[in-house]
């Protein structure tokens, strides 16, 4: 899976901490969505999406290799 968690970081001028801050996660947990280390639960995506008021979809790229 892919994200554009970086990307929106960056729009919304916001430091890997500052994002882990705001959805009660480690700052390290960011980084590694960012690289494509982690897939976050559900409740996670969610309050991702919801800080940059966009929907799950819009922040994660899933590829049909995630469904396999």
């Amino acid at each position: 899976m892919k994200t554009r968690i970086k990307e929106y970081r960056a729009k919304h001028s916001m430091t890997q901490l500052d994002l882990a801050k705001a959805v009660g996660v480690r700052r390290e947990t960011i980084s590694f969505l960012e690289k494509g280390e982690y897939n976050p639960s559900l409740k996670l995506a969610i309050k991702i999406a919801h800080q940059f008021h966009i929907s799950v979809e819009d922040l994660f790229i899933f590829e049909d290799s995630d469904f396999e």
